[in-house]
């Protein structure tokens, strides 16, 4: 589906961090691309924003002064009424912390010290994936026994229940159900989904999974449909 539409369009960043310098940059390659920037120096902050106005996108800092960044994202993911992706950004030492935001349901991160330039490119791909393909215009919904998956709508339902799903979860289950039976690397669907795949931990696709399969799964520790490849990645069997 063509995107004609700025991303600008879709609403303000929110960027959370108490380092001055590097809200400073952030912010000003952010305000380069267009985007309208909004700013909040700890967590507390954060949630009253996000709240009063919810942002296109949350660009959040882990390490916060009140609240911190991963218990920001649980409370978001808990909020059905708050969609909004998050790209995290985290410390090299944090790699238990990495993965606990994307289990939490964060759609990406970067790792400090980061280029700028890196995070901007991070920022329009999980607009893209999120905004892109609001409408599902000529994608046809797919039904698999119980479970449905509807790009027009964007609702996935299984076994009759509507399941919340974020955007990378909705646009990798949408991807790979599209290619049943298809075996898939984890770079392939970091290239497909995420938009990229250098600089990126493939561990991002295994949370991303393992996420899915709590949510559509009546066993997720014996999947139906998401299964693995040992050795090689994923595959959607459509039984």
């Amino acid at each position: 589906m063509a995107f004609n539409q700025p991303l600008s369009e879709f609403g303000d960043i929110l960027v959370v961090d108490d380092e001055a310098s590097v809200v400073e940059v952030v912010c000003l390659y952010l305000q380069r691309e267009g985007f309208e920037v909004r700013v909040a120096r700890d967590g507390r902050a954060a949630l009253a924003a996000i709240q009063e106005e919810p942002p296109a996108l949350v660009v959040l800092d882990l390490m916060l002064p009140e609240i911190d960044g991963l218990e920001i994202m649980r409370r978001l993911r808990d909020n059905a009424e708050i969609d909004v992706p998050v790209i995290m950004l985290t410390a090299r030492r944090q790699e238990t912390d990495r993965i606990y935001g994307l289990e939490l349901g964060a759609d990406d991160y970067v790792v400090k010290p980061f280029s700028p330039a890196e995070l901007v490119s991070r920022v329009k791909a999980v607009m893209r994936r999120t905004y892109g393909k609001a409408n599902g215009e000529g994608e046809r919904p797919l039904t698999f026994g119980d479970l449905t998956i509807d790009p027009k709508t964007r609702l996935v339902t299984v076994r009759g229940q509507n399941v919340e799903l974020t955007a990378t979860e909705f646009n990798l289950l949408y991807f790979i159900a599209c290619h049943p039976r298809q075996v898939f690397k984890r770079d392939q669907l970091l290239e497909n989904v995420w938009g990229f795949s250098e600089y990126v931990d493939p561990s991002t696709v295994t949370v991303h999974i393992r996420r899915l399969r709590e949510k559509i799964e009546e066993d997720p520790s014996n999947p139906v449909w998401l299964l693995t490849v040992w050795g090689v990645g994923y595959k959607f069997e459509p039984g």
